[in-house]
């Protein structure tokens, strides 16, 4: 993969040798890694402003891993003060605490998952490849989809439409169509949609995914009503297919808003 296809990933920690050893295993695993070591840094790296001496200043990071006690500002309200902002980047956070309470704390400040130190790093390692999963990274994965005069930026999370419009995506749609994307021509099931797009402690209904279809559809297809690239498949999931030429043996249905497939 080339620089510009592999997740950036932002660490926020004041211990060095932790920091460096977090670094180390992450680039091995293929990431780009950002490094902050207080709260206004992480801030800064977090909204793109700023970088210390990973990544370019310009992207913003696909996963903040987050110590909870930093200093100048905390890790827990760091990660509010984002949350407020509308900024749903996932955070694993790290930390010295790590009694039930101060997990619900954590969780309950904008955290998707949370670590104790000491830790075992297979498992940091185990945990981060799930959220970047999760958010749709995978090691075929790339950072621009082009398709029928459209183009999907996945790390402005914006479409590039046919005829020159600009539409931002949200974060599951942009996650199913990376799916869809990743393995075009081919049925994708419900299943494996929740697993990489919600993950494994939701449980979002028929409906919901329903929905998230219907709004890529009206983004990307030229009749919503009759569908050429988001094809629902009956009682299995569904299929994209770039080529808008017809797939022979896929029965293809359009989607109401609130309706099921």
């Amino acid at each position: 993969m080339t620089l510009e296809t592999r997740p950036l990933v932002l660490i926020v920690e004041d211990e060095p040798s932790l920091a460096a050893v977090l670094v180390d295993n992450l680039e091995e695993e293929g990431c780009r890694v950002r490094l902050a070591r207080d709260g206004v840094a992480g801030a800064a790296a977090w909204r793109g402003e700023a970088e210390e001496g990973h990544g370019a200043v310009a992207d913003r990071p696909d996963l903040v891993v987050l110590d909870v006690m930093l200093p100048s500002v905390d890790g827990l309200a760091l990660c509010r003060s984002m949350r407020a902002a509308g900024d749903d980047t996932p955070v694993l956070f790290l930390s010295a605490r790590g009694l039930a309470e101060d997990r619900v704390r954590g969780l309950s400040a904008g955290g998707d998952d949370y670590l104790a130190k000491p830790f075992h790093l297979p498992e940091f390692l185990l945990r981060v490849r799930a959220m970047l999963r999760r958010r749709g990274w995978g090691d075929d994965t790339s950072r621009r989809y082009a398709f029928a005069g459209h183009a999907v930026d996945f790390r402005t999370w914006v479409a590039t439409l046919a005829d020159g419009r600009k539409e931002p995506l949200g974060e599951r749609e942009l996650g199913i169509f990376r799916l869809l994307s990743r393995r075009a021509g081919e049925v994708v099931s419900r299943d494996d949609i929740l697993d990489e797009v919600w993950g494994d402690d939701a449980f979002p209904s028929s409906r919901t995914i329903d929905n998230v279809v219907m709004r890529l559809r009206r983004t990307f297809e030229p009749e919503p009503a009759e569908p050429v690239h988001f094809h629902t498949v009956w009682g299995v999931g569904y299929r994209f297919t770039p080529d808008p030429a017809p797939s022979p043996g896929v029965h293809t249905a359009p989607l109401t808003e609130g309706g099921g497939a």
